[in-house]
């Protein structure tokens, strides 16, 4: 069904095996955004030697917030501050290969909660 709707199969890898969906025990900062269609990401950061150790995700959406919120994840783990916001949906778009025009929105909402979620830690450290 997904794949009929014009997910790619890696989108809908994401969407169905959630890598990086939950929380993070003591995180060094937590952020939410809702975006225009309702959806709500929530995201929680862990540093490490100023890049990323952790991300996690809570979503309250649908498949491409989903997919485009642990795309997201996947690309910025491991980054530092600064790479992590070079980040934009272009980036993310290549990584899931396909999703529904409609649901570019999601890709856009899953970028602007981590930038964020940057900006707020850099400037709280």
């Amino acid at each position: 069904m997904l794949r009929n709707s014009g997910y790619s199969a890696r989108a809908i890898r994401y969407f169905i095996d959630k890598p990086s969906m939950g929380g993070i025990s003591n995180p060094d900062h937590v952020t939410e955004m809702t975006g225009s269609c309702g959806d709500t990401m929530s995201i929680c950061l862990s540093f490490e030697n100023g890049s990323i150790r952790d991300i996690k995700y809570q979503v309250l959406g649908c498949p491409g917030a989903v997919a485009a919120a642990m795309a997201v994840a996947d690309l910025a783990r491991g980054k530092t501050i600064e790479e992590a916001r070079t980040l934009n949906d272009g980036h993310v778009f290549r990584l899931l290969e396909e999703i529904p025009e409609t649901k570019h929105h999601c890709i856009q909402l899953a970028v602007k909660t981590l930038q964020k979620a940057l900006t707020e830690y850099s400037q709280k450290s």
